[in-house]
Formats: C-alpha cells, sequence, structure tokens
C-alpha cells in the first residue's frame, strides 16, 4: 500500500532540505521520508511498536498452544 501525503515548507525549509539531497534520497519525497523514519527511530517509536507486536503475537501463540 502507498499513502500520500501532502506537505508545505517554507521557503528556508525548502532551502534546507536541498542541503540532504544525495545523503538522505534524491527527490524531496525521499528526503522527507527518510528523515521521517530517523526522527522515529531516535524516538523509539520503531522498536516500541516492534516490541509490543511481538509481544502481542508470542501471547496469542501461547494462548492457541494452551487450548
Amino acid at each position: 500500500m502507498v499513502k500520500k501525503v501532502q506537505v508545505s515548507f517554507s521557503d528556508k525549509q525548502a532551502e534546507l532540505l536541498e542541503h540532504f539531497k544525495g545523503e538522505l534520497g534524491e527527490s524531496d519525497a525521499d528526503i522527507v521520508r527518510n528523515i521521517v523514519i530517523a526522527w522515529l527511530a531516535e524516538k523509539s517509536f520503531i522498536t516500541t511498536i516492534a516490541k509490543y507486536r511481538l509481544s502481542e503475537t508470542h501471547s496469542t501463540s501461547n494462548s492457541k498452544v494452551e487450548k
């Protein structure tokens, strides 16, 4: 599934994004996507969600075995 989201940047913000071309991606979409993913990882949202889903899957499989 692909989800498209439109965002707006000020001139200064857009200029800042240009500095990341080649480092974080080639297109504006690549750069913004990678910045968001990096921020989520830095704030531990990705690992928290992964751990939650893993524990949820583990508890579901254990309850199926116990039946």
